[in-house]
């Protein structure tokens, strides 16, 4: 048993210090950007906020929704390859490049993503997402995969530490997803007691990931545009969010009524309402790890977009960054003991 005594941060504990600016206005700032990926060495552009493979979250609803202002969606493992049929004989021109097909490491996920890369080639984002992305098993499958699919750029995780996102990287991933308990309906920490805080992790994955040309996913903890822009300030070259974009038209999960207020179903994959739902029930062998709640009915997404995108066109000029490229080179966080004044919150 060891202890490492240096502090590890979540965004609830840093700001912004801003910096002198030559922005005359928010409209000046471009969040697009460019990657190229290290294994395939393909390129992607646009605005690199993903909407999570969640089935209340990471919809086809959602992609067609986001894809209008170049944004991105892990769709969810849990349509049928009929379904994925539909959507792809009917989507708009351009759509492969705004959406992931997400899958499982079972025997059956790898069929089902064989056989829809295979009748689709359009499809060109794969996300092979797992709880924990630290096992040999886990590494084997990214292995096997950028096998069979040499020109599919992969996205895996998820994982926490530098040291496990250089193995997938080098196993055959491009992209790593960062996030081990932070989102608003995970119960890992409590129910394991393991986990991470995330702005230091995409800090510290970040390095991992860009010193051997790949990129990472910060996935997960984000509940404010302003938080968006600190897991950007941190070095995330993608950002995932699933509380956020739920509770919409787009997102998917029941629509309830309570005494005459609406609201959408919004729970975590790990949750006993997922498994119940996909696999029959919680395993005998292990626990639930999410929660169910019900996220007041928000209408369509497009105006949290606008809030996020806003919120982040904001940061970069309060430090003075004219792109989102920048904002990382831009940023120094200051640690604070309080994020706002809450004497008017409910």
């Amino acid at each position: 048993m060891r202890i490492e005594y240096e502090v590890k941060l979540g965004f609830k504990d840093v700001m912004f210090r801003p910096k002198r600016s030559t922005l005359k206005s928010r409209s000046m700032v471009s969040l697009e950007r460019t990657f190229k990926f290290m294994h395939t060495g393909k390129s992607w552009t646009g605005v690199p906020i993903m909407a999570a493979n969640m089935d209340t979250v990471g919809t086809f609803e959602m992609a067609l929704a986001l894809q209008q202002h170049q944004l991105f969606t892990a769709i969810h493992k849990h349509y049928s390859v009929a379904q994925w049929n539909d959507f792809l004989e009917q989507a708009p021109e351009g759509i492969e490049n705004y959406i992931a097909l997400s899958t499982g490491t079972g025997e059956n996920d790898t069929e089902k993503v064989d056989e829809l890369f295979k009748r689709h080639p359009r499809l060109k984002f794969l996300c092979i997402d797992v709880a924990n992305g630290y096992s040999e098993h886990f590494v084997h499958y990214v292995q096997a995969t950028r096998e069979r699919h040499p020109d599919i750029v992969i996205m895996a995780g998820n994982v926490v530490t530098g040291e496990m996102v250089e193995e997938l990287l080098l196993a055959g991933a491009d992209i790593i997803k960062v996030g081990i308990g932070p989102g608003s309906v995970c119960t890992t920490r409590v129910k394991t007691g393991v986990g991470y805080p995330q702005l230091s992790a995409v800090i510290e994955c970040a390095d991992a990931a860009h010193g051997l040309g790949g990129q990472i996913i910060s996935d997960g903890g984000c509940s404010t545009p302003g938080d968006v822009s600190k897991a950007f300030g941190g070095g995330a070259d993608f950002v995932m969010l699933g509380g956020m974009f739920a509770g919409h038209n787009e997102s998917g999960g029941d629509l309830i009524e309570v005494e005459g207020k609406r609201y959408r179903q919004f729970y975590g994959m790990s949750s006993a309402t997922a498994m119940d739902k996909h696999v029959g029930g919680v395993a005998n062998y292990r626990a639930s790890e999410g929660k169910t709640v019900q996220v007041p009915y928000r209408g369509p997404v497009e105006e949290t977009v606008l809030d996020i995108l806003g919120g982040i066109r904001s940061t970069c000029t309060y430090v003075g960054a004219s792109t989102l490229k920048e904002l990382t080179k831009r940023t120094t966080f200051i640690r604070v003991e309080e994020q706002e004044n809450q004497v008017y919150n409910d």
